[in-house]
Parts: structure tokens; sequence; C-alpha cells
């Protein structure tokens, strides 16, 4: 022993159990209620988060340190590119497991074709602590939106209580969003994101949205959207837009918001406000409703029109799949080559047409 210090691996052991025992002091002060409490609050909804439950995945700082981190003000600060844009996605318990949506969804990004780039301007909004715990571990900028009463950790069946509250509330934060001044792209995390989409959007648009068939124009109002995949400039037009939206559930009560966003794209409300609306076509944004047909253009693909996480996993794979096997192919051959997808598989045929969507347009 030297200068009356125990030996290294000693004091490894004192650093181990000081360090246990801090951890269970601070986890006895989270279940008291001492981690306190912080609200962000914008217009009708109230988007909270408690930031003593950071404590379990954060390696260093003070509760107040964290809590700063963790606000929506400076998560949207820190993603957003230099106009002001962020990609937002959300995660619930079921989606974030290891080895499950969200994982797929961020491979995506690292082995698209110039994505990667894209993943520092990404902010995962998670739903329940579970989800946000997850998020904090596997990516830069997350984000806590809980609704007080309701617990949205479980996978949400098609067209559920919990399902159409969680599609609600997601409009309703996008709302917030776009009124702290922040244009941004959302998007579902079952979409597989392959090229730089913002190559493909249009300029002076206030709101472009994916389809889950497009007609063939992207300025005719009959297009069938998506909402799973948009882009939305923040301006006066569209954050009016946006709260007509959400308060037309109560106009069309029991539906989501992508079956209410068909019903108001017609209102003259949409002409007064000078609303310009974009529909983006499905050779660039695709989905199993309608795949686009050569990976030579493809930005996204979207496992749409699919019930159930475990179809909706296999499938994912299958496309990330196709995407690795066309990576891999020489250059002059990918040119010369229409490759399309191998599905759908377990998103079956039948399980699209319940959705109301042609067989052959999945052909």
């Amino acid at each position: 022993m030297l200068g009356g210090y125990p030996p290294f691996s000693s004091r490894r052991n004192i650093h181990f159990f000081f360090s246990l025992f801090l951890l269970a002091s601070l986890y006895c002060l989270v279940l008291l209620g001492v981690g306190g409490r912080l609200n962000f609050s914008s217009g009708r909804s109230s988007v909270s988060w408690n930031p003593g439950a950071i404590f379990f995945s954060s390696p260093v700082g003070n509760s107040s340190q964290v809590s700063e981190r963790y606000k929506l003000d400076n998560v949207l600060r820190d993603a957003a590119m230099k106009d002001g844009t962020v990609i937002l996605t959300t995660l619930n318990e079921a989606w974030a497991a290891p080895g499950s949506v969200i994982d797929l969804f961020l491979e995506s990004f690292r082995i698209g074709d110039g994505t990667h780039r894209l993943l520092k301007h990404l902010v995962i909004v998670a739903l329940d602590m579970k989800a946000f715990s997850r998020c904090i571990s596997a990516h830069t900028h997350c984000f806590l939106l809980t609704t007080e009463g309701v617990d949205f950790s479980s996978e949400a069946y098609f067209m559920t209580s919990d399902y159409l509250k969680m599609m609600w509330r997601r409009i309703d934060f996008l709302r917030s969003v776009l009124e702290m001044g922040y244009n941004f792209v959302f998007t579902d995390a079952d979409v597989m994101w392959f090229r730089d989409p913002f190559t493909q959007f249009f300029v002076d648009t206030d709101l472009q949205i994916a389809c889950d068939n497009f007609l063939g124009d992207s300025e005719d109002i009959d297009n069938k959207p998506n909402g799973g995949f948009n882009y939305v400039r923040s301006n006066n037009r569209s954050i009016q837009f946006y709260k007509f939206w959400y308060s037309s559930r109560e106009t069309f009560p029991g539906y989501h918001d992508q079956d209410v966003f068909n019903f108001i794209k017609y209102n003259p409300f949409i002409t007064e406000i000078d609303l310009k609306i974009r529909f983006l076509d499905t050779q660039y944004f695709g989905g199993l409703c309608e795949p686009s047909k050569d990976l030579n253009r493809v930005c996204t693909m979207h496992v749409n029109c699919c019930f159930g996480l475990k179809s909706k996993l296999h499938d994912l794979r299958i496309i990330l799949q196709d995407w690795k096997f066309y990576l891999s192919m020489p250059t002059t051959l990918k040119r010369s080559l229409i490759m399309s997808w191998s599905v759908p598989q377990n998103c079956s045929l039948d399980s699209l047409s319940q959705y109301g969507v042609p067989l052959n347009s999945t052909q």
C-alpha cells in the first residue's frame, strides 16, 4: 500500500458501491416525487415530462442540467437545420424494444444514400417513459411527450380507442411545433429512409403529404393521403390548418386523423387561408399500399396498410434486405435493371384490402 491508499482493485470496489448507493438514493427520490415535474403548455395541449426519471440513463449532470437538456425548445433548437427544419417521429414502448421498429428505422438512415447525415436533425418523441429511456440510449435528440391519464406504451391496434387518442395527440403536438417556429418532416417510425427526401420536395408549398394512392398529379385533391409522412412549413396558414384539423376530430368523431384530413381537404376553409397542399408521388415516397416500382428513385418506403407489429417487423426486415441487395449490385447493373420489392409478405393482400386499397395497386 502506497501513501495510505487502498490497492486499485479495492478503490474500484469503493467507487462501484458509492455509485450504487448514489443511484439507489436518486431512485428513492424519484419514487417520493422529489424529482419534480415541468410542463410545456401550448394552446389546448400540455406537453409534460418528469426529469427525475432521466437520472437512470444520464451518466452525468444534476437534475437541473438534465432537465434543461430535454426541454422541447432546447431539443428542437439543437436538432434544427439552418432553415429551422427538424425531422420528427413518435415512439412508444411497443416499438422501442431492441430489434423492434425503431432499430430498423435508424438502420435505414445509416445505410441510405445520403441519409446518415440527417440523423443529427431527427427528434424522437417518446410517448412513454420506457420509450424515452430507450431513445436516450440510442439517439441524441429525444423528447418525452406524456398525456395525463393515458398510457401509450402498448401496441395501439388500428382504429382502437388508444390508437385514435395517439393519432390526435400527435396532431396537436405537431401544431405546437409549428407555433414555435419550426418546419418539420414528420415520419412514422415504420417508414424506411433510403434517400434524402428534400431533393424531391416542392418549393413554396405549405404542406406536402405522402399518399396511399397517388393519381399522377401532385395538385389533385382527390389523391388519397397518408399522414405517416409529411413536410410542413411553419407559417400562419399551416398553423391555422393544424388547429382546424385537430378541432375537426369533434366534427367527425370516431375517425382517425388521416380520414379527417381526407374530409377537410375539400373544405372552403382551406381556400380561405390559402393553404398550398401538394401530394407526394409514390414512385419516390412509396408504401405497401402502392409500392415505389424503381429502387433507383425511391426515397422512403412505408409499411402502411398492414395490421399488427409482428407483420410490420417481418416486412420491414424484408425491405431492408431488398435495399442492401440493391446496394451490393454494380452501379451499371443498378441503372439498367428496374428492381422492385419482395413485399408484401406477412402484410398480406387480405390485410391491405381491409384498408380499402385495390389489390392491383400493390402489384
